[in-house]
């Protein structure tokens, strides 16, 4: 999500004259000396272990490159886990994650450019041609005009800009006649009825053969849309306006610009999450630089430098001295209300925010950079990736990974920016842990629980798009690319527009709409390069010095900044009233929830604070008691642990948090059911038997198995086409009596994750797995003995406020399931009496396909150590609060209090709600 300019190519965007802060971000102009400084105090990488990482990096992109190309291609993503393409309509739906499908070969698309970057040439033209020969854009599907503007548009003109640069070479694509221009002209036509509204933002969704609000088009009456969708736009559309002379495309992109701008929070200068596409009212009304907002903000600078409009610039800087002032609380970057913009929104962070210490370097504010991406560094050190999102004590609150590149890209321009080899390093930890964690036989696949180590079957087009762009080109030495990557921007999508286009076709009026609403200060608007030695002082430990305070700030401490009213705390000021400790009996209690909103900004602060904690309690009220998922993973040949499945826990039998994993190999019980007497006890004797759902209870087949001799077993779900990925995975419960006479693990797996290991033993007959909490270290030792990954937070049973607030729903109930049943549908999130075996569901938060992803969430409040007396005796306080305390009578009486705050409760409760 970030750009490379610089050099000629970034001189001829701006003819004139060039921001400071972005000629800062480039290695060609101001940062040359700035690099010598850095390189200075440190131990640089040498050459030849540089040459040996981008080697590796080439080599993990042929892995995923090829097999996507020989087990998926044409459909439009690769399915690593089952070696399958996935196409539109013949998987189970995913939500919103599947708009980005619109069966045109997505992950070819995407992939064009980088193989140019990778010196792939030869496979770029093949690759060309059967985009040309294969790819039809007139499918009858609908899908997300964001991800197909920034995916496929995004992708079409980075592979036509590369492409007409080889030919200009004279060796390659001597043939191509603009032929992917042509394509991505029809598209942005396709795209184009999107924007019929009265306030030029487009509709989310589009179907690429009817368009908008046909009967047949199955879209067109969303009211709503994210402002990175709307914001999105501008590089991509300009481009190809200026490649073909339509200025269309240019026109709509700008309109939406400007409206998101005139838009925006006036006091504050933020926008908000969620905007109606008709009105132009935020529905959303938290602002932050991550999902939902991220790439609005990165548009707005790099459309500066791409089309050389001083307007773009000026709304960036307004914005950012907004997120500086306000989301900024270093090294965190916490969401506000744009209308409280001094009352945080939340109390986590979501992974997509990593792109902005990149774009950060392109503004040329460099400490926060370092501080941020650092502090984004610790988190992937506890857990190997970057959780989809971290509380502001850095536990897991969304626990999937999909192998996003953002971290990558601000890894990659801090090194351009600074020269550090430090930034080599990470990059060097960032490709250990995909080889280690993600690699599978068919490819990288995407992790869905960071903390058990777990896969998920989806290879998205992103991966291959931008994670080994930035890679690449880190370790690459300029001779290393055959083109110079300075004389192009990159999109949000790390696709490579030249920069050349700000000097061609040049039609579109540019009325300066930024100035008409608001009164900027000159100080924001730097036009010369600056003194290098200013912006990085003379010192070549100087990223050091701002790195080593934040090296334990995962582990040992806490950060500050995380709340605002600490300085309150340190004054001597009473700590404010908890959620957790409220009582409804105590008068005191009352009487602060009544003066919370009236007395100062401070009480209101508390007051907004206090909902939110309390909404986050009360809805833990209707989930049921979870227990952390466990990892089945596939340890024998040609597997040595690369594939890990994530599996329901059971209340009974051996629990594989407290005891060692079992590992053995695996073996189908007779009768398959389990729900009687074993007819091959010889044949599941010190083996792992296999089992299927159905027909008596869980406990019941443990016992059957158990008196066969089995160490274990594993429930295969009997409604074929259930996955994790899309039902919410459940527990398996008792059956009403005492069931500490089961000793051996007992795991669940969906119809899915168990057909893998089915079909591993088909191919290869012995198939040994381990089960265990989570997944052991994979790919170097086939044995794994006595390996551990790095460990992470303690699951649930540190989370006191998840403990006082969650009940179990346990269902003891023998099923009779009729076919109707038999149906992913037939598990949701608490299971009816008609269910075959007796489960608890793990229920997730709402639309979100991980089962654990609020598993781990925490408040801001006392987990530190190292505050000052007055937090260290609040923290051993709220440590000491009576963890069996009943909310379900706490919450009932402070709803007459909280009344007058429903816009507030709203705004929260949409947050709740709210997935990446």
């Amino acid at each position: 999500m970030s750009e490379a300019g610089g050099g000629r190519g970034f001189g001829s965007s701006v003819p004139q004259r060039a921001p400071w802060s972005l000629v800062a971000a480039t290695a060609a102009l101001c940062l040359v000396s700035a690099t010598s400084v850095w390189t200075a105090g440190a131990s640089p990488m040498s050459r030849e272990e540089k040459q040996k990482l981008g080697n590796q990096v080439l080599e993990m992109f042929d892995h995923a490159y090829g097999n996507y190309m020989e087990h998926a291609y044409p459909a439009d993503e690769l399915m690593p886990l089952t070696c399958r393409g996935r196409v539109r309509g013949q998987e189970p739906s995913r939500g919103d994650v599947d708009d980005a499908l619109g069966k045109f070969s997505l992950t070819l698309i995407d992939s064009l450019d980088t193989l140019v970057v990778l010196n792939k040439t030869k496979e770029f033209e093949d690759a060309v041609r059967k985009v040309l020969r294969d790819v039809n854009l007139d499918n009858d599907v609908v899908v997300s005009v964001f991800e197909t503007n920034i995916r496929v548009l995004g992708g079409l003109l980075g592979g036509h800009s590369l492409a007409i640069m080889l030919k200009e070479k004279g060796e390659y694509m001597q043939w191509y006649n603009d032929e992917l221009l042509q394509m991505a002209k029809q598209l942005g036509y396709k795209l184009l009825p999107a924007f019929n509204t009265t306030s030029g933002l487009p509709y989310p969704r589009i179907n690429l053969k009817f368009g908008i609000r046909k009967p047949e088009a199955r879209t067109g009456t969303e009211t709503d849309t994210c402002t990175a969708c709307a914001g999105t736009l501008i590089l991509e559309f300009a481009a190809l306006s200026r490649f073909t002379g339509a200025t269309i495309f240019e026109e709509y992109a700008r309109k939406a610009l400007d409206f998101l701008w005139e838009k925006r929070q006036r006091s504050s200068n933020l926008v908000g999450v969620t905007i109606n596409i008709h009105t132009g009212d935020w529905v959303r009304k938290d602002s932050g630089v991550g999902a939902g907002i991220d790439s609005y903000y990165e548009y707005l600078l790099k459309a500066y430098v791409l089309l050389g409009d001083d307007s773009f610039l000026e709304r960036f800087n307004t914005h950012y001295d907004a997120i500086m002032r306000y989301i900024s609380q270093p090294p965190l970057l916490l969401d506000v209300h744009i209308h409280k913009p001094m009352l945080n929104a939340r109390t986590w962070m979501d992974a997509l925010l990593a792109f902005f210490p990149g774009l950060q370097v392109l503004k040329g504010d460099i400490r926060p950079a370092i501080e941020t991406h650092e502090m984004l560094y610790q988190v992937i050190k506890k857990h190997n990736f970057l959780p989809e999102a971290f509380t502001t004590d850095f536990r897991v609150h969304w626990a999937q990974h999909p192998l996003r590149p953002e971290f990558a890209e601000s890894t990659y321009f801090l090194y351009k920016a600074t020269g550090d080899p430090y930034y080599l390093e990470v990059g060097k930890t960032l490709i250990e842990n995909l080889n280690k964690y993600a690699r599978v036989p068919c490819g990288f696949a995407a992790m869905k629980d960071v903390r058990t180590g777990s896969h998920e079957d989806r290879m998205d087009s992103f991966f291959l798009a931008e994670m080994f762009k930035y890679l690449y080109l880190l370790f690459a030495d300029k001779e290393d690319v055959i083109f110079d990557i300075e004389d192009y921007i990159f999109t949000t999508e790390a696709h490579l527009l030249p920069l050349w286009l700000s000097t061609t076709n040049q039609r579109i009026s540019k009325k300066n709409t930024t100035s008409e609403y608001t009164e900027l200060d000159d100080s924001n608007f730097d036009w010369t390069c600056p003194n290098t030695q200013i912006l990085f002082p003379n010192d070549p430990l100087y990223a050091q010095s701002i790195r080593e305070p934040l090296k334990n700030v995962v582990d040992k401490s806490c950060p500050r900044g995380i709340i605002r009213v600490e300085e309150s705390f340190r004054s001597g000021a009473k700590p404010p009233l908890r959620a957790r400790d409220f009582m409804a009996t105590n008068p005191e209690h009352l009487e602060i929830l009544k003066k919370m909103g009236a007395a100062s900004s401070i009480d209101a602060e508390d007051g907004l604070r206090f909902m939110q904690e309390m909404i986050e309690l009360s809805s833990q009220q209707q989930k049921e008691q979870q227990l952390p998922p466990r990892a089945v993973q596939i340890v024998s040949h040609p597997f040595f642990g690369r594939v890990v499945l994530t599996a329901g826990p059971a209340q009974f039998g051996l629990d594989l948090s407290k005891h060692k994993e079992t590992r053995g190999f695996v073996a189908s019980s007779k009768p398959y059911n389990g729900c009687s007497e074993l007819t091959n006890p010889e044949a599941v004797m010190g083996k792992i038997a296999l089992i299927q759902r159905g027909q008596c209870m869980f406990a019941e087949k443990a016992r059957n198995i158990q008196n066969a001799g089995a160490i274990g077993g594993i429930v295969i779900d009997d409604n074929e086409g259930s996955s994790s990925d899309t039902a919410p995975l459940f527990q398996m419960a008792g059956d009403g009596k005492d069931t500490d006479d089961i000793t051996i693990p007992m795991l669940f797996l969906f119809s899915k994750e168990g057909s893998i290991i089915l079909d591993a033993i088909r191919e290869y007959e012995e198939v040994e797995v381990l089960l265990s909490d989570k997944a052991k270290d994979r790919g170097k030792d086939p044995e794994m003995e006595n390996e551990e990954q790095p460990s992470s937070e303690n699951d649930s049973q540190n989370q006191s406020a998840e403990q006082i607030a969650s009940s179990s729903q346990e269902v003891d109930l023998v099923d009779q399931e009729s076919p109707e049943e038999s149906s992913v549908n037939s598990h949701p999130e608490s299971l009816s009496p008609a269910d075959t075996d007796n489960a608890a569901s793990i229920s997730p938060p709402e639309q979100n396909s991980n089962p654990t992803e609020n598993h781990e969430t925490t408040s801001l409040d006392g987990e530190c150590t190292d505050l000052d007396n007055q937090l260290q005796e609040q923290s051993e306080t709220e440590e000491d609060s009576n963890p069996n305390v009943s909310w379900g009578k706490k919450v009932q009486p402070i709803d007459s209090i909280l009344a007058d705050w429903n816009e507030d409760i709203e705004a929260f409760e949409m947050m709740e709600k709210d997935e990446l």
